[in-house]
């Protein structure tokens, strides 16, 4: 079985059509074809159906997918990290977080990294937890920001817990406030229209099952959107949302209203896959998040509405 079979493989998987696969992958769609049924006779299966001209995975096409993927992914980081010079030269990071910590906690840190290796370039995915946790296990991401506990439990990464992260309740500024009192109780969204982000934000997840956690459905004014999107239809006055005060307190347009003891609180973490050591310039952002956690913990300058994970 060869590297190159694999690249051809998932091209075609991905776009079920050989001629386009072959286009992709900059070779005649001949010899692709000729590589494909060699990796076919080598597995003793084949790997896709052809019927009427339908290109779709068999059961054993469908079984060798997500490895090749890996397969191909974890090559790719081997040849960067083989390729990088000495000093950190060059080279590059592929970073995964949510997009409450690609606005309040990462620009700082990102910073002082290219200040330090202006020659590593920094790969940002933003998504959700979930789509994160699963961008890892494929190795298309080094490292990750994540909300622990992940939702559901992959042995095959390792964690480490950073910040605890307050969630306040933000509304328009130019409307009347939420509720009377200056802390809001999560039995108070009952009768409030909420904005809330598009399926696969943990933000969501979070919020709709502290809901009905306590007894009730959220109605829903608009759904679907992206951070941004979030805080306009906030500030249009459309309805309210619940947000990580660190985002909250950037806008002086919404109005932030906590929650009532205990409040409400969530984990941020740091991810990577057991299996594979990250490469030494994800290892080098690492560790400059953890120097800035540590220094900012001990000078109080830490992102609003944060605390050190161990606090």
């Amino acid at each position: 079985m060869q590297l190159q079979q694999l690249a051809y493989f998932v091209a075609v998987a991905e776009t079920r059509h050989f001629t386009r696969a072959a286009e992709r992958v900059h070779v005649a769609q001949p010899s692709l074809s000729q590589q494909i049924k060699a990796l076919e006779r080598e597995l003793g299966a084949d790997l896709f159906s052809r019927a009427r001209g339908n290109i779709t995975l068999t059961d054993a096409g469908e079984a060798l997918l997500p490895l090749a993927k890996r397969i191909l992914a974890d090559t790719d980081t081997a040849r960067h990290e083989v390729q990088e010079l000495a000093q950190l030269r060059r080279g590059r990071v592929r970073l995964g977080a949510t997009p409450s910590l690609c606005t309040g906690l990462l620009p700082t840190v990102l910073r002082a990294y290219h200040r330090q290796y202006p020659g590593i370039r920094l790969l940002v995915e933003e998504g959700g937890s979930r789509d994160l946790v699963r961008e890892l296990a494929s190795g298309s991401l080094d490292l990750a920001l994540i909300i622990l506990p992940l939702q559901s439990t992959d042995p095959a990464l390792a964690t480490t817990e950073l910040l605890h992260e307050d969630l306040v309740v933000v509304s328009a500024a130019s409307e009347p406030a939420p509720v009377a009192s200056p802390r809001i109780r999560i039995e108070d969204l009952r009768d409030l229209p909420l904005v809330m982000f598009r399926r696969g934000y943990d933000l969501r997840e979070f919020t709709v099952g502290e809901c009905r956690a306590a007894g009730f459905e959220p109605t829903l004014a608009v759904e679907g959107g992206e951070m941004d999107a979030v805080l306009g239809f906030v500030e249009a006055g459309l309805g309210v949302a619940v947000l990580p005060t660190m985002v909250a307190d950037r806008r002086d347009s919404v109005r932030v209203t906590p929650f009532a003891g205990p409040g409400l609180h969530r984990t941020i973490g740091l991810a990577h896959r057991k299996d594979v050591e990250p490469p030494r310039a994800a290892r080098e952002l690492r560790r400059i998040l953890l120097d800035y956690l540590g220094h900012a913990a001990e000078t109080g300058s830490l992102p609003p509405g944060t605390r050190p994970a161990r606090a």
